[in-house]
């Protein structure tokens, strides 16, 4: 139907329904799987899994990371002055696993770099992106974190690539 536009259907059902049906279609959307991190107002390192982010801006730097305001770790990233966000690659699933973890027990025994960032960083991912709050804007049920990327660890050409798809993981990866 080239050139054809179709009309917008009346919406049915219920406000349940509708989001159900959106939530349904955003499972067929793949979306980068990451960690971010912060330290709370005590010092403890927190963190969660965040597949809602994207960059935003070149110049300057900035990449947004949405959170959900149901979330136990949303006043921390949320009150942190920077964070770290972790672009996950086929093989970490385990860390996506160890995030679901209660709060208070997903950094036990897990390797941080050794460096003066003021977010930790996971030692064992491939590629960080660091960053300092730049702006809090509100986005429905969620909080949107935008970030002023300081600095990236890591190799961009050998990283990434896991991704949530119709709701499990995938791995997008190029030769």
């Amino acid at each position: 139907m080239t050139g054809t536009l179709l009309a917008p259907q009346p919406a049915r059902g219920t406000a349940t329904d509708l989001a159900e049906s959106f939530r349904a279609a955003m499972s067929a959307l793949a979306a980068p799987v990451t960690i971010v991190t912060c330290y709370d107002d005590r010092g403890t390192p927190r963190g969660l899994t965040a597949s809602a982010v994207s960059s935003l801006s070149l110049s300057p730097p900035l990449f947004l990371v949405c959170i959900d305001r149901g979330s136990r770790t949303h006043d921390a990233l949320t009150g942190a002055d920077a964070f770290a966000v972790h672009l996950l690659g086929p093989g970490d699933e385990h860390l996506v696993r160890r995030f679901t973890r209660p709060a208070e027990q997903r950094f036990d025994d897990l390797a941080l770099a050794a460096d003066a960032h003021p977010a930790p960083v996971l030692r064992d991912v491939s590629l960080t992106l660091r960053c300092v709050r730049h702006d809090i804007l509100e986005g429905g049920d969620h909080t949107i974190l935008v970030g002023r990327v300081t600095g990236v660890d890591g190799e961009p050409a050998h990283a990434g690539g896991l991704v949530w798809h119709r709701r499990g993981f995938a791995h997008a990866r190029r030769p």
